[in-house]
């Protein structure tokens, strides 16, 4: 019994972001049924391994044909919102866009989910993560200095600047529609997600505390204190120690009583004293960094390879990891004292569902037999 249960959802297959916002809504509760193409293919060995389609059901609709277009539109009559995340035109090429949807469901929240959004010159061009946070201005920030950007995996773009952004604009409009009964469409573009993300900076930029060039500022690898060093094993840990009694602690642990790095904000001192930090570093193992450092205000952390982090004694403790079907994956975020998110199940087969969704969603026996012959599912 998540925030979301009682919300009913219509998600079409997709990948990337559309599949994070339902993942994330099915964690909070939402019955999400999820469409499939009749063809749909995957890259997953197993479906058990596709974790961000876990916690809905599936099922299998040729829309190509005019009898799954009206399954869709059936189903989105008894629908509070839907997730579409294909080229603008596509939905209204198969006569599913907002005005068929909402004539049929003048309640329904139609959440769109794109790189360049639904207008704009780049509205209709092809693209991927990495190109959307190119435009924001995100990707020119991420790097060190003198190297080329560093693509952040695709977590800026598709999950932050996207899935997230969709699935919190969904929760906005479905309580303006409890409120004014009337749903809307909602335009998430991963280009404004990754700019929306970059707000701070931005704002750092407009007051002249934040340079635009990268790996020389505050929070990119140009400040000593502020980044990653190599320890004597080969690993590495991550020190944050911005505010000053962060900093003295990070010096005290370190064993630094050198008065350079009295200079703790004077730009043209961080190259040399990240010189010298990095060597204090390597004369100590991660674990015995992790001793004298971990748990005090310093701002350190070990950085954790995919494998280590689960087993992490924090994350341990508050169940920031779950194992599914021998699966470990993150545990849904974020928490709630009384109504707790939760997975309901593992990811399914493609169409596992099909005639069990009809049937609960409302279509007769007869109705599901002659879909099958005439091949919609």
């Amino acid at each position: 019994m998540g925030v979301l249960s009682g919300v009913r959802i219509v998600e079409m297959g997709s990948i990337g972001p559309g599949p994070f916002a339902g993942m994330m809504l099915a964690d909070m509760g939402a019955d999400i049924v999820r469409i499939e193409r009749p063809d749909g293919i995957s890259v997953f060995p197993d479906p058990k391994f596709d974790v961000m389609q876990r916690g809905r059901r599936s099922i299998s609709l040729d829309t190509k044909q005019p009898e799954g277009v009206a399954v869709v539109l059936e189903l989105l009559e008894k629908a509070d919102a839907l997730i579409e995340g294909f080229r603008p035109g596509t939905m209204e090429s198969l006569g599913l866009g907002p005005n068929d949807c909402l004539e049929r469901n003048p309640r329904l929240v139609y959440g769109r989910i794109t790189g360049w959004g639904q207008g704009g010159p780049l509205a209709q061009a092809a693209g991927h993560d990495i190109n959307y946070i190119a435009l924001s201005g995100a990707l020119h920030a991420f790097g060190r200095k003198g190297q080329p950007p560093t693509p952040p995996l695709n977590l800026v773009g598709d999950f932050g600047g996207g899935g997230m952004l969709l699935a919190f604009g969904i929760v906005c409009a479905l309580y303006e529609a409890r409120q004014s009964g009337r749903g809307q469409v909602v335009d998430a573009a991963m280009v404004d997600g990754a700019a929306s993300q970059m707000s701070l900076i931005y704002g750092l930029l407009a007051s002249g505390l934040w340079l635009d060039e990268r790996g020389v500022n505050l929070l990119d690898s140009g400040a000593h204190f502020y980044d990653t060093y190599e320890t004597s094993d080969g690993k590495w840990v991550a020190v944050g120690s911005i505010e000053p009694q962060f900093y003295a602690l990070l010096l005290q642990g370190a064993g630094i009583d050198d008065s350079e790095f009295e200079n703790q904000f004077d730009r043209q001192c961080w190259p040399e004293l990240r010189e010298k930090l990095a060597k204090v570093f390597k004369t100590r193992s991660r674990y015995e960094w992790c001793e004298i450092m971990e748990g005090t205000d310093a701002c350190f952390a070990p950085v954790l390879s995919l494998g280590e982090a689960p087993d992490h004694p924090h994350n341990v403790a508050r169940g920031t990891f779950v194992d599914i079907e021998g699966v470990r994956q993150p545990a849904p975020a974020p928490r709630f004292s009384r109504t707790p998110g939760s997975i309901s199940s593992p990811p399914p087969k493609p169409g596992e569902h099909t005639e069990s969704v009809l049937a609960d969603w409302g279509l007769s026996e007869d109705r599901i037999a002659s879909l099958k012959e005439t091949g919609a599912i």
